[in-house]
């Protein structure tokens, strides 16, 4: 958890993910509708990110990435943990939708959620109050089809 704690209040992160207590990660250990998964480099077994995701149980087989953040920049961790996430969403939990949102300034993030075949489905506009303001997000989801046609399953 003080890993958890420490990327999300990272200058590099806050802007873009709610800052949660360490109670309320505790609590998500134990909600057995998420995942809370903390992302190591496969070859140095070090921490660079985090990523919480919720509809594991969801009877509309909906999964939501909640949150990714990421200590190691620029390197691919982010674009990998998501090809995993699908692949383990639509391949073993056999979801039929993958959704997220996104803050409307987060271009970076907006940018990778598209090259992996996310499609906007709206603009909610100044629906969440973060550090001391209103903030746009997009939804973006990708369909178990869409998918398999991307990957050639």
């Amino acid at each position: 958890i003080p890993y958890i704690l420490e990327t999300e209040n990272d200058p590099a992160n806050s802007p873009y993910v709610f800052q949660w207590t360490k109670e309320k990660h505790k609590a998500a250990f134990d909600n057995p509708d998420l995942l809370h998964l903390v992302l190591e480099d496969k070859e140095t077994g070090e921490r660079v990110g985090y990523m919480i995701v919720a509809g594991i149980n969801s009877p509309h087989k909906s999964i939501e990435l909640m949150r990714l953040a990421v200590s190691k920049k620029n390197k691919g961790f982010g674009r990998d943990s998501i090809r995993l996430l699908l692949d383990h969403a639509f391949n073993t939990l056999s979801a039929h939708r993958v959704w997220l949102d996104v803050k409307e300034y987060n271009f970076s993030a907006k940018s990778l959620y598209d090259y992996l075949g996310f499609i906007q489905e709206g603009l909610l506009r100044e629906a969440v109050f973060h550090n001391g303001k209103y903030d746009s997000i997009y939804v973006m989801s990708i369909l178990e089809k869409d998918y398999k046609i991307q990957t050639g399953i």
